[in-house]
């Protein structure tokens, strides 16, 4: 899409929902959750979101994740069940009620990150012995590993704590063949992944995972799958001859507009922000829609003539209680 149609419809955005008669209501970070008894909606905002609230609203974003997101449930359906109903709109999807299994799956296929948690940064620090697996002296940033390596996080509202195998059978978070399967899947989903990826130019660098079990206690895949929010991507033709370079490698960076706010502003303790540049809003969702395109092969549509929410509702209106 070109950038001048996002710029004509800047405006064109959901910052949050409000519908009746779909169920408790509830939001998340970037999505409005509607629970009823036997399933959820979730219908996906354009809220950009960090330093834990929201920065700004990103034109086509949340089409953007609910439209990748189904794509890739589609292309792993064969490796696992999913939570996936339907999706009765661009932004919406209907899914099965789970019970949630509380272990974020973080699966890495390079060694990388700059955050007090990342692979590297411990790495850096002396850490060689991660619990589940040992990596050898002399890595360099970026690098491949051998194999897909599983660093599973407790799932928490506020902090995600670190997780090993043998932490997660002691404290009985869930039983052990349960474990071994979730660890098998997560591995076999980020290798689909990888392969898939690869073939439209990209490397998937690392993800995560949410599990649940159905009413019969059935190991599925809920939440997303390989979006740009929940995984890092570097362009695979360049990655090579940058690693040479010394550069980092060249990904989708959705971090500018976060950095704009930190060098603007105090994000933690301001009341009022500034608003986001029009210009870097545009940039953000034209890249949000590269990625859908590159990932996919398929050209992002978009219905630039009904206003979004009076189109979500009339595609809900079956869904009532």
């Amino acid at each position: 899409m070109d950038k001048s149609i996002i710029e004509q419809n800047i405006n064109k955005v959901i910052e949050k929902t409000d519908f009746k008669n779909l169920g408790e209501r509830r939001q998340g970070k970037v999505r409005d959750i509607y629970t009823q008894p036997d399933k959820i909606i979730l219908v996906s905002t354009d809220r950009y979101s960090a330093f834990d609230r929201n920065l700004a609203l990103v034109p086509f974003k949340g089409q953007v994740l609910t439209q990748t997101s189904k794509w890739w449930f589609e292309k792993t359906a064969d490796i696992i069940q999913n939570h996936l109903i339907s999706s009765p709109d661009p932004n919406v999807v209907v899914v099965k009620k789970c019970s949630v299994i509380p272990i974020e799956m973080v699966v890495r296929g390079y060694i990388t990150g700059v955050t007090g948690t990342a692979l590297w940064t411990l790495y850096q620090n002396g850490q060689r012995n991660f619990g589940d697996f040992v990596l050898p002296d002399g890595m360099k940033k970026n690098q491949k590993l051998d194999k897909p390596v599983l660093t599973p996080t407790t799932k928490s509202d506020d902090h995600d704590a670190p997780l090993t195998t043998k932490e997660i059978l002691e404290q009985q978070i869930v039983p052990k063949e349960l474990w071994k399967q979730l660890a098998d899947t997560a591995i076999k989903l980020f290798i689909r992944g990888q392969e898939l990826a690869l073939k439209q130019g990209l490397i998937l660098v690392d993800t995560k995972y949410e599990f649940g079990l159905d009413e019969n206690g059935k190991l599925m895949l809920i939440d997303e799958i390989h979006t740009p929010d929940s995984s890092r991507y570097w362009q695979a033709d360049s990655y090579q001859a940058r690693i040479d370079a010394g550069q980092e490698p060249q990904n989708f960076d959705k971090e500018f507009l976060r950095l704009w706010f930190k060098a603007n502003s105090n994000p933690y303790e301001d009341k009022e922000l500034p608003k986001a540049p029009t210009d870097m809003i545009v940039e953000l969702s034209a890249r949000y829609i590269q990625i859908y395109e590159q990932i996919t092969g398929q050209k992002f549509e978009a219905d630039l003539n009904t206003p979004v929410l009076q189109r979500i509702e009339k595609n809900l209106k079956n869904y009532q209680l």
